[in-house]
Parts: structure tokens; sequence; C-alpha cells
């Protein structure tokens, strides 16, 4: 039995990296640990009936109108609603208008809450913090106790000279559009990240890396990706990174196909459609791929998203505003996705082809990288003709040779358990930090 650690986790408020580390977190969790979830306000009571220790945090001033507001992850799901008419644009473009501005809203919010996190860190003294995010929280590498970093975005968020630049989804055969993209990173970043930069190190925390918001001289790094999707050739890490080839949160309830999908004709489908958290949130965008995806033989289980009321089903389809994906998605025979982290690395887990349709940040590249490998199609998420998608489905469905391929595939990548591989990591990083102070 290993020495009982306090374990702090700290992700960023929207779904995909805190649905992540709760992964984590129920794992150390079973094996004795105390975790504190330090979560932004919006998660109030999400996260204790998991076995957590929840200790609140606001991003920023509170709004007398918000108290009470139950909706997790509010913080982001605002956010992304408000700059969502910037998806429409190349990558490139998004750069000034999408990418800086939410780094700004995250370094804001980092500045706006560092006396809070250190109250939290000075109360519960943990034995390792954990951060999943994209900007650097200065309390929690500064605490005297070992840090380690979760990059649960794509794995292009640590750059290279020999891998396409993050955010830009640019494919991995094409190095001559990178250096543009660079430069234009350059030009709209610079500033912000040099004074994110200084009041980093005048919190105490050693100097970021050049254009980076996140340190990598950590206690460790986890970042998850399945090897077979990696660049790890293009782009080698050194030792103190561990890859978890997947990340499938095991706290998910399970899930019984409705009947009246589940007895479906021989020739139909199961297809399971998603636009996460925030995606979904694009109620036009909803309404059109349920429209299109309507008109074909297959049946379909839709993550409708927060405004699952706006979005009417037709009768080849089921759905609801949330929905256990890890159960659904093993059930299924396609996933259709916005190319999220999560989504993406699950589909691979349980070995299901991929239609990719990217709204921001890292899905861009997801969908660049499925496309490539020939695990899936990347689409035109606003510019698709209705026969692109339809083809697209029926192209992967009747593709035996692919499912057999991914079927495999998800097997290896089952077995390599990635999950307590990252658990095991974060409590080898406490136990030996407990052991130079006992």
């Amino acid at each position: 039995m290993p020495t009982p650690l306090t374990i702090l986790f700290w992700p960023e408020s929207a779904y995909g990296p805190t649905n992540q580390c709760i992964g984590l977190a129920a794992i150390l969790r079973d094996r004795g640990h105390t975790v504190v979830f330090a979560a932004e306000s919006s998660w109030a009571g999400k996260l204790a009936p998991l076995g957590f220790l929840e200790e609140l945090v606001d991003l920023a001033e509170p709004e007398p109108s918000s108290a009470g507001d139950d909706d997790a992850g509010k913080f982001w799901t605002d956010f992304i609603a408000e700059t969502a008419p910037e998806f429409r644009k190349q990558t490139i473009e998004q750069l000034e208008s999408f990418i800086k501005p939410t780094y700004q809203a995250l370094t804001d919010g980092a500045k706006y809450c560092e006396a809070r996190l250190r109250e939290i860190v000075a109360k519960h003294r943990p034995d390792v913090l954990v951060e999943d995010n994209v900007v650097l929280f200065p309390a929690l590498a500064t605490s005297g106790a070992p840090f380690v970093r979760i990059v649960s975005c794509s794995p292009l968020e640590v750059p290279g000279p020999g891998v396409p630049p993050p955010f830009s989804g640019l494919p991995s055969a094409e190095a001559d559009q990178w250096d543009a993209y660079r430069a234009e990173f350059d030009r709209t970043h610079r500033a912000l990240w040099a004074d994110f930069d200084a009041w980093v190190q005048a919190q105490g925390a050693e100097p970021l890396p050049e254009l980076e918001f996140m340190p990598r001289t950590n206690a460790a790094n986890l970042y998850v990706y399945p090897a077979e999707a990696d660049y790890l050739e293009a782009r080698p890490l050194d030792a103190s990174w561990t890859r978890m080839d997947s990340s499938v949160r095991e706290t998910d309830e399970d899930y019984v196909v409705p009947a009246e999908i589940a007895e479906r004709p021989d020739d139909s489908a199961l297809v399971y459609l998603s636009l996460g958290s925030l995606g979904g949130a694009d109620v036009e965008l909803m309404r059109r791929l349920v429209s299109v995806l309507g008109t074909t033989r297959h049946r379909f289980i839709v993550s409708k998203g927060p405004q699952d009321d706006q979005i009417t089903l037709p009768d080849n389809m089921i759905g609801a505003q949330m929905l256990p994906q890890t159960k659904v998605i093993p059930q299924v025979d396609l996933v259709i996705s916005h190319g999220g982290n999560n989504t993406t690395t699950e589909a691979l887990h349980f070995g299901k082809p991929l239609i990719m349709l990217p709204l921001f940040w890292d899905q861009y590249e997801n969908a660049q990288r499925i496309d490539e490998l020939g695990f899936g199609v990347r689409l035109n998420t606003y510019a698709f003709a209705d026969a692109e998608l339809t083809d697209a489905v029926e192209r992967l469905l009747a593709d035996t040779d692919l499912r057999t391929r991914l079927d495999r595939m998800g097997a290896d990548i089952r077995g390599r358990d990635g999950l307590r591989v990252g658990a095991d990591v974060i409590e080898q990083v406490g136990a030996r930090h407990r052991g130079s102070v006992d």
C-alpha cells in the first residue's frame, strides 16, 4: 500500500481537461490518496460527489446575476459563444482575432486568481500539484512541492522545428507553409507573452520558454496521444515527458442504446455525433448536421450541447444535452467530431474511424492528423457540401480494411492503459517528494 499523498489538480475549466483530470484523480483516489480539485466556481458541487475535495476559484470578478448558476464550465462556454464567428476564418487569421484573445483571457485569469490559489496550496500542502491548462498558474509551480504539467490538447502544444505549428492545422508534409504562420504568431503574441513571462517571474517562477506559456522543466510532464498518431520522431521529447496513449475516464455511467435505434436494418450503422461541450453551442451548425445526416439510412446518437432545447432531432436520431461519451463510443461504428483531443483519442482508444469538423484551437491539428494518417476524414466545417458529409459517412463505413486496422490499433492502445501510466507518474513524483521531506 503506497503512502497516502495529498494531490492537487488544477484543470482548465472546460469539460475536456476537467474530465481528463477526473479520470486520473479517480485512480489515485482509489489508491487511498486525498485528491483536491481547485476548480473554477461554476464546477461547484460537481466534483465532491466523486470523492474529491473541492476548492472553488474565480477567474474573473463574479457577476451578481451568476449567483447559483450551475452550468459547469460556463466561463469558457460564454467566451467561446462570443467569439464563435471567428471560427469561419482561416487559422492564420484566427491568430489575432481568436487565439490571442483566448490567451489574453487565460493570462488575465491566472493573474486574477493567483492569491486564491496560493491560499488553497497553503491550506492543503499537497505532495504534488498537477495542472492541465495551456498557461502557467505560478502558485502551483512555486509551492516547494513538485509540479506536474499535463498536455491534454494535441501534442503540438509543445512546438518544435520538425512539426507543424500549433493551432494551424497545416499538413505535416507541407513545411513550406509553417514559417509564415510562425511569423504571424510571433507578431500577434510576442507582447502578450513577454508581459506574462515577466509577471510569472515576478511571482517567483522560472522564466518561460520562448513564446510558450507553460514551462517544460517540471518534475514530470504528461501528454495524451496514441503512439500511432504521435509526432515523436519529428519532435523528440526529453525523459521528463511520458505519453499516456489514452486517458479514458472510468467514472461515466453506463449507457444503453435506446430500442428505437438499437434495432436497425442490416445496412444501417450506428453513428455518434458530438461537437463537444463548446462546439455544440453553435446551433446553426448543429441543425445543419442533423438535417443532412437525417437523410441517411443510418441511426445516430447525438450529444446536442448546451442549446439542446433548440435542436430537434429526426426519427433516425436520439440524443441529449450531454451523454456518457466513453460508454457511447464503444457501441458505435463511426464518430463525427469537432476534433477535441478527448473525443479524438477516445475514438482511437476504441478503434473507431472519425469524421472531423474542427472549430478552434487544437481541433484543426487533430483533424489534419487523423486525415493525413488515414484514420478518418477532415471536412471544412462551415463550407462542406451535403454530399461531402454523407459520402464520407458511407466511405468510412464501407472501408472494412480500415475498420479492421483501427480495431486492432484500439486493442493495442487499450492494452497500454494510459490512464494508469499517468496516475503512476503522478504518484511516483509525490512519493519521492514525501520521502525527501519525511
